[in-house]
C-alpha cells in the first residue's frame, strides 16, 4: 500500500487578511453594543498596558469541578489614568449615505492638556454652547451621542510621552437621546474614572494592536512544514501548496509577509479588581519594561494582546457570555513578587 496523503487544512483564518500593519497605533472601535443601562453611561475606556502577574481567587464559574474552591489565575494589570472629556459629538443619519457627524462642541483644553492641539488641530477660541444649542435643537434627528475622551500618559506611572491620544466613546444606556445628551453636558470638561464606566466582575472586549513581528516567513508566520533535506533539491524547501492556478496567486496559499501589529479584538474579558493605587498589585522592583502604577488601575483575567506600554480599548461586550456570576470575585492572594528575574 502506498503512503497516505496527509491532510493539510488552510493554514490561518480568511476572516483576519489581508494581515498588513495596522493604520494607527489608537484603535478605533468599528462598533459599539445597546446595553440595556437604567442610566447613560461611557461604553468604553482606555488604558495602558503595564504587565502581568497572578492571583489565587474562589472560583465562582459554574459547573466546574473546582467550583468554591481557591484557583490559580494569571492576570493582566492596566494603567488606568483618568480620560478628560474634550468634546461632544452629535451623530445624525442620512438615507443614502448612513450615519454622519451632524456637530460637535469643543471646549478649551486646559493648561496641562494644551498639548492637545499638536494632536488634534482646533482653533484659538472654543466655545461650546453655540454647538451644544443646535444639537439641542435637532435631538429629533440625532441618533447618537459620542465623546471625544483625552488619555492623560504623564498621570501613568511608566508612559514616557506627554502628548495625549484622543479616543471616541459612545455614550450608552437611559431611555433616550435626551438623557445621553443631558449626560455628555455633565461630563464634559471633566475627569471620568474607570470605576464610572465599568464594574468589577462585569465582562469587556478589548481593542487594540498586537505585538510587531515584522516581515517573516511562511515558515514562521504559518507553521508550514520544512521540507527534509533530500526532499529540497529537487521541490523546494517548503510546502506551501499551488500558487499559480492559471492566474494571480491562491489567496489561501500561505505567503511571506507582515506579521503581528494587527488591529485585533478580544471578547468576553473578566474584570476581577478596579483600584485607585496601583502600588497593591505592583510587583517589587515594577513591572518589566514599565515600572509602577501609582494611579487607578484594571484587572482582567488572563492574557491580553499588545506590548507593554500599549493603549488597549476596553468596551461593553458585544456577544456577552450566557452567564454572568452572581457575585463579585473573590481574590485571597495576589502576588507582588518581583518579576525581574533572579
Amino acid at each position: 500500500m502506498g503512503a497516505r496523503k496527509k491532510h493539510a487544512p488552510r493554514r490561518g483564518s480568511l476572516g483576519l487578511r489581508p494581515r498588513k500593519r495596522a493604520s494607527r497605533i489608537v484603535p478605533r472601535v468599528r462598533s459599539w453594543p445597546d446595553p440595556e443601562l437604567p442610566q447613560p453611561k461611557l461604553l468604553g475606556f482606555a488604558a495602558y498596558k503595564a504587565g502581568m502577574t497572578h492571583v489565587l481567587m474562589v472560583d465562582d464559574r459554574p459547573h466546574t469541578r473546582t467550583h468554591g474552591q481557591e484557583i490559580f489565575k494569571s492576570v493582566t494589570i492596566l494603567d488606568a489614568p483618568p480620560l478628560y472629556i474634550l468634546a461632544v459629538r452629535a451623530y445624525s443619519i442620512h438615507p443614502v449615505k448612513g450615519m454622519y457627524a451632524l456637530t460637535e462642541a469643543w471646549i478649551t483644553p486646559p493648561k496641562e492638556l494644551e498639548i492637545i492641539r499638536k494632536v488634534h488641530p482646533l482653533p484659538e477660541k472654543l466655545d461650546p454652547e453655540p454647538k451644544l444649542k443646535i444639537i439641542e435643537d435637532n435631538l429629533e434627528k440625532i441618533v447618537d451621542i459620542r465623546v471625544l475622551a483625552a488619555t492623560q500618559p504623564k498621570l501613568a506611572g511608566g508612559i514616557p510621552k506627554k502628548k495625549p491620544d484622543i479616543v471616541e466613546i459612545r455614550i450608552g444606556g437611559g431611555s433616550s437621546i435626551e438623557e445621553r445628551f443631558k449626560y455628555a453636558v455633565e461630563i464634559l470638561g471633566k475627569e471620568v474614572h474607570a470605576k464610572d464606566v465599568f464594574e468589577e466582575g462585569m465582562f469587556v472586549d478589548v481593542i487594540g494592536v498586537t505585538k510587531g513581528h515584522g516581515f517573516q516567513g511562511v515558515i514562521k508566520r504559518f507553521g508550514v512544514k520544512e521540507l527534509p533535506r533530500w526532499h529540497k533539491h529537487r521541490k523546494g524547501s517548503r510546502r506551501i501548496g499551488a500558487r499559480s492556478p492559471g492566474f494571480g496567486t491562491v489567496s489561501e496559499t500561505p505567503q511571506a509577509g507582515q506579521m503581528g501589529f494587527h488591529r485585533r479584538t478580544e471578547y468576553n474579558k473578566r474584570i476581577l479588581k478596579i483600584g485607585d493605587n496601583g502600588l497593591e498589585v505592583t510587583p517589587a522592583g515594577g513591572f518589566v519594561s514599565y515600572g509602577v502604577i501609582r494611579g487607578p488601575y484594571i484587572m482582567l483575567e488572563g492574557s491580553v494582546i499588545g506590548a507593554r506600554k500599549r493603549l488597549l480599548i476596553l468596551r461593553y461586550p458585544v456577544r456577552p457570555p450566557p452567564y454572568i456570576p452572581a457575585h463579585l470575585p473573590q481574590i485571597t492572594y495576589i502576588s507582588l513578587e518581583s518579576k525581574q528575574g533572579v
